[in-house]
């Protein structure tokens, strides 16, 4: 069995005398590089910020719009890319604990707050582009989420479907595309499709159909329900779209977020993780709750959830979810004071 505890990420700002460093935490080891400040970005340049807590603000010059079709620029070394996972806040059918699958339904207020939240848990990372599924619930939960980001930019909905649509939503102002952050959505990012249980009631079915029967529905790995996906399937198109489509984004230095749901993203975890077809049955994920990973020299790193207050984990191999223990930061805290 795997094991259930992950690392943590830790990223703050550290002050050694009049010069300012971004503090980062890997496996157990503190990385301190120099940050300069400015109190402003400029529409003129393609900027991605993130601000701390301070009056000002930390700005990297990075691509928007114009930079997803030029992954393969051979000019940009980035040693490394952020990629966040979240899974969209409580749907009202999850309310009511029914099959939802594919079936199209809004958040409720308790969903709209997670979102917000899972805003303000990842408002100090930079984002370049944001992969979403054709499903509301998680086009509202990345909408919220970016309305608490530091910088402030507009996350837009890129409509390519035709050429018309192209047109029609194209942005004129150079300096409002340069203030926007790129919003692409797919459906192979949707959850996986129910069939016939679609819109029953999850205990209900399990006292009609027997709850070993459910239990193989919902957790297996190949078995599908009537006329419904299984996860194999659902696999097949998330991971295939994330290797095709998300993974060259992060390769070319982009940082990226995917809001999506929780058998698609089981879907990329496996893949992410290396989880076998027995683990992944076990896979708890946690709603409106960010995972964060590491992309480096083509290699993911689980970096567990970003900073916040002490709660349950983001996802687990066991019933149980992990907690993160808030002394993880008090020990970077009193290493950095040394």
């Amino acid at each position: 069995m795997v094991a259930a505890v992950y690392h943590q990420a830790i990223c703050f700002t550290a002050n050694k005398g009049a010069r300012d460093f971004l503090v980062t935490s890997s496996s157990g080891s503190l990385k301190m590089k120099p940050v300069f400040r400015k109190e402003r970005c400029s529409l003129r340049q393609y900027v991605n910020c993130v601000k701390y807590p301070s009056e000002s603000s930390l700005c990297a010059i990075k691509p928007i719009f114009s930079s997803l079709s030029s992954t393969n620029d051979s000019r940009r070394t980035v040693p490394e890319s952020y990629l966040i996972l979240i899974r969209h806040g409580e749907s009202m059918w999850n309310e009511k604990n029914l099959f939802t699958g594919c079936v199209d339904v809004p958040l409720t207020s308790k969903g709209v707050e997670e979102a917000i939240e899972a805003g303000k848990r990842i408002r100090h990372l930079p984002i370049d582009v944001v992969y979403i599924s054709a499903l509301i619930r998680s086009q509202m939960t990345a909408m919220l989420a970016l309305t608490e980001h530091h910088c402030k930019k507009v996350p837009i909905i890129v409509h390519d479907e035709t050429e018309q649509a192209k047109v029609w939503s194209q942005i004129y102002s150079e300096g409002t595309e340069m203030q926007s952050v790129p919003v692409i959505k797919a459906w192979q990012l949707n959850e996986r499709m129910y069939g016939e249980l679609q819109g029953f009631n999850k205990l209900e079915t399990a006292e009609r159909c027997g709850q070993e029967q459910v239990y193989k529905w919902r957790r297996s790995y190949d078995a599908r329900p009537p006329n419904g996906e299984s996860l194999e399937m659902c696999l097949r198109r998330a991971v295939t779209y994330f290797k095709e489509q998300i993974e060259p984004q992060l390769s070319s230095g982009k940082n990226v977020m995917v809001v999506a749901h929780a058998n698609s993203l089981r879907s990329i975890l496996m893949y992410l993780d290396k989880l076998t077809a027995e683990e992944v049955i076990h896979l708890e994920l946690s709603t409106g709750v960010p995972m964060l990973y590491i992309y480096r020299e083509n290699q993911f790193i689980r970096r567990g959830s970003p900073l916040a207050s002490m709660e349950n984990g983001v996802y687990a191999y066991t019933e149980n979810l992990a907690t993160y223990k808030q002394n993880l930061l008090d020990e970077v805290l009193d290493e950095v004071s040394l």
